[in-house]
């Protein structure tokens, strides 16, 4: 069997301030996870839960930055429960790591302020599988059991569910959270350039009425080969980093 030392990797994020353990091989940890917990804004609340959680990045990101005080990580892999736990750990959070299947087991309503996700973002069998199986689980399936158990954990008052979803299947995503009872309150585009189409949807959900939606401007991600000034605070990173 091999070592943990030999399957996973230690990576950085927030310009060190977050040191995460993930798989070397399979799905790895990317910008769009910063971008979802930055749209978070800087509400605090006693508690986050991550959906589809991986190794945790969303909740652990979002204790990092502290605004929230612990985090319930919700993954159907036992591995990277795993791996989300042992993060938990070395980082001295608070909170923990739970293995549930969204697809065939729901989470008990918890009314909880805040709730994070990066769901799988194409439909099962829509594209060319990814070669590892774990990556292609991350990224096809259905959305909708995520959505569901949003639905059902998330706060009736104040609670917040946001997602991240490609730009081009939005109306996939609005129209499977009205089924479930989530209304999108705010969203936010993400071009990769200022004159390319947007690549990425944040989308705000919550347990209301219809109506009320705030658009904010974009978030630019690249000025010619630097990152713009707005993604390199966003990741703690220098402007000057090359693509």
């Amino acid at each position: 069997m091999a070592s943990a030392a030999a399957t996973t990797t230690t990576d950085t994020l927030l310009g060190g301030a977050l040191r995460l353990l993930q798989p070397k091989v399979g799905y790895r940890v990317n910008v769009d996870s910063l971008l979802l917990v930055a749209f978070a804004g800087t509400r605090r609340v006693e508690r986050v839960v991550d959906l589809g959680a991986g190794v945790g990045a969303l909740g652990l990101l979002a204790l990092t930055r502290g605004i929230a005080k612990q985090a319930l990580l919700v993954e159907a892999d036992p591995k990277l429960v795993a791996l989300a736990n042992e993060n938990l750990r070395r980082g001295a959070f608070q909170g923990e790591a739970v293995e549930l299947d969204l697809t065939r087991h729901k989470l008990h309503r918890s009314a909880a302020p805040l709730v994070l996700c990066n769901p799988p973002y194409y439909p099962a069998h829509s594209h060319r599988p990814a070669q590892s199986p774990g990556k292609a689980r991350s990224r096809s399936g259905d959305v909708t059991p995520f959505l569901t158990a949003a639905s059902a954990i998330v706060s009736r008052k104040t609670g917040r569910a946001l997602f991240s979803y490609p730009a081009q299947q939005l109306p996939e995503l609005l129209a499977a959270a009205t089924e479930v009872g989530l209304v999108a309150k705010r969203l936010r585009f993400v071009h990769a350039r200022a004159d390319e189409p947007a690549r990425l949807a944040l989308v705000e959900l919550r347990a209301a009425r219809p109506g009320g939606l705030v658009v904010e401007p974009p978030l630019i991600e690249w000025i010619g080969r630097a990152r713009s000034p707005e993604l390199a605070a966003l990741t703690a990173e220098r402007a000057s980093d090359r693509r």
